[in-house]
Parts: C-alpha cells; structure tokens; sequence
C-alpha cells in the first residue's frame, strides 16, 4: 500500500512510524520534517500527505503533530479526506470501521512505541463497515465537501 506521511518534527516517534511502515511492506511517501527541504509546517504538510490521498498518489496518510490535533484539523480541510485523531487501538479500529477514515493522526507527544504498533496494527487490520447506516453517514461526510 502507498502511504504518505508527515511530520512537522523529526521526532523518534516519527523516524518509528516511516520505519514500522516500510517493515510492514507499505510503500512511504514522506512530507515535511521527514523529507530534506519539505517545508515542515504541520498545515502545509499534513496538506501535502491528504492531498496525495484525495488525489490518488497515495492510498492512506498518517499526518503528526506534537498533539495531532493540528494535522487533523489541516488533512480534513481537502475534500475526499476522512482524517481520524487517534491516541488507542480501539479508536483507529472505529475510525476505520465506522467512519472508514483514510488518514490517520498521530500526536508525537503521547504515542509512545508499544501503542504506536497497537493503533497501526488496528487501523490496517480494520475493514469499512458494510452496514447500510454506516455507509449513508460516511456518503453524508462526503457530501459535505460539496456544500
């Protein structure tokens, strides 16, 4: 699968998760801090990851910042993106289950190692609902990129 992400800060947890990636088989697509001479400003490149997504160069993004707030805030501003903030495993198996999010965001603060292979493991793992209201309400999300 290709997946971008960014960073706005070349932290450990960052290096971890291209890393991880890459060991799971995923081809990486990094932005900001993670590749030389990107700007690393979270808005532009959380931006940068999102938009691979909505336009097809990437599969799914993983966006961070120090609390990921900020990357989730900037990814869910481009269209077709479904950007989920989550800190546990049974949040990224929800937000792909229920709301079949197509970005992740991660805070570099508080994901420490263990719980960074935990939310990765639940979010590739996890397929879309099939459920009917499920769908009419991720339909819904998607219409409101149009209003």
């Amino acid at each position: 699968m290709r997946i971008s992400v960014s960073s706005d800060m070349d932290e450990p947890v960052a290096r971890l998760l291209v890393d991880e990636l890459r060991r799971r088989g995923h081809e990486v697509r990094p932005h900001g801090a993670l590749r030389p001479g990107a700007d690393p400003r979270w808005a532009v490149c959380s931006e940068a990851a999102a938009r691979d997504v909505a336009e097809g160069a990437a599969d799914q993004a993983v966006v961070c910042c120090w609390t990921g707030t900020g990357a989730s805030i900037a990814a869910n501003k481009v269209p077709g993106v479904r950007a989920a903030l989550c800190t546990d495993a049974y949040t990224a198996d929800g937000a792909r289950r229920w709301n079949d999010a197509n970005v992740l965001a991660l805070g570099l603060r508080l994901t420490s190692e263990p719980v960074l292979k935990e939310i990765l493991d639940a979010w590739f793992t996890a397929e879309p609902s099939r459920d009917d209201e499920d769908r009419r309400n991720v339909a819904h999300v998607g219409s409101l990129d149009t209003r």
